[in-house]
């Protein structure tokens, strides 16, 4: 594992143009199994497939591309309506419409994350992440209502095979701003990513995480239309890193993607997401590449920075 420089080259990373992409993932496990987004159509009245990574998971690539979805509809069109991330513990039994081809997947929950640039949505990005014996992690997501209290606390969270123990301490703890990795997060109102939750990295749970096997996280700001702050948590495991290389890239002065911060599970360099990232920047919709998917990060209407995540 190493951490990577902050220079970025302009090369454009293969396969760059196609919207309906769904390349390979690497054949290591990671926490991250796959990721979609959507868009809105022409008229704006309904989410239509935009891309994404789906590795192995083909049932679920082939039951993708030709859905859409209305405002409330599914799992991208209730994000959409309610105007925040939504955690999906479980794609069985609810009203996710591939469930059939999440469970022969080993697909076990998701996340939505609306991305509203200006006022309007721009995308809305969905990740799935599965759970077998080896998995251990969780996706939190956390919310302050400014106007009803100074605490950020736990709407809700996926925790995998971590134990109760873990998710009875995260459900009971609350953050001020600039405290723990959510307060990190909410107090900058950018992309926080912790290689190494032990002691002195300011993880508030960092005893427990580690006696379950939780090592890294990575934690974003995410856009709401109801005036809470809002940040979504991936918290994983050395043997499923959340992806097999996360950047964080913000904008220079002509708008273009520079690296701010980077980190890699291997040796090996990252695809250059350098064209991927200016591209997301400017249009405020991810971009998938063969390896990679940049996300932009739009926290209070305006996208500020890019999270690429490699696989």
């Amino acid at each position: 594992m190493t951490a990577l420089s902050s220079s970025a080259s302009a090369a454009t990373p293969s396969g760059l143009a196609q919207m309906n992409f769904t390349g390979a993932l690497a054949t290591r496990r990671t926490f991250v199994r796959a990721v979609e987004y959507w868009v809105p159509s022409a008229d704006g009245t309904l989410l239509e497939f935009g891309g994404g990574l789906f590795g192995s998971a083909s049932r679920l690539a082939a039951a993708t591309e030709q859905l859409r979805f209305g405002r409330g509809e599914g799992l991208p069109g209730r994000a959409w309506a309610l105007g925040h991330p939504i955690v999906l513990k479980d794609l069985q039994g609810s009203d996710f419409r591939r469930s059939a081809a999440a469970r022969v997947e080993g697909l076990t929950c998701g996340i939505a994350m609306p991305i509203f640039v200006g006022g309007a949505l721009s995308s809305v990005v969905v990740m799935f992440c599965g759970d077998d014996d080896d998995h251990a992690g969780a996706i939190e997501l956390w919310r302050n209502r400014p106007a009803e209290s100074p605490d950020m606390t736990l709407v809700d969270g996926y925790y995998g095979t971590t134990g109760d123990t873990f998710e009875f301490i995260s459900r009971a703890t609350a953050f001020r701003r600039g405290t723990g990795l959510p307060g990190q997060v909410w107090q900058s109102m950018e992309p926080v990513f912790l290689p190494d939750l032990g002691k002195g990295s300011g993880f508030l749970r960092a005893d427990t995480a580690v006696k379950v096997g939780i090592n890294r996280g990575f934690a974003l700001p995410c856009s709401t239309t109801d005036g809470s702050v809002q940040v979504i948590a991936f918290l994983s495991a050395l043997a499923t890193p959340i992806a097999t290389a996360v950047e964080i890239w913000a904008p220079d002065e002509a708008g273009r993607a520079v690296r701010r911060y980077g980190f890699s599970e291997s040796e090996a360099p990252p695809a250059d997401a350098a064209d991927a990232a200016t591209q997301a920047l400017a249009t405020g919709r991810p971009v998938a590449a063969p390896r990679f998917i940049a996300v932009p990060v739009s926290p209070q209407g305006a996208v500020t920075s890019v999270v690429a995540l490699h696989f």
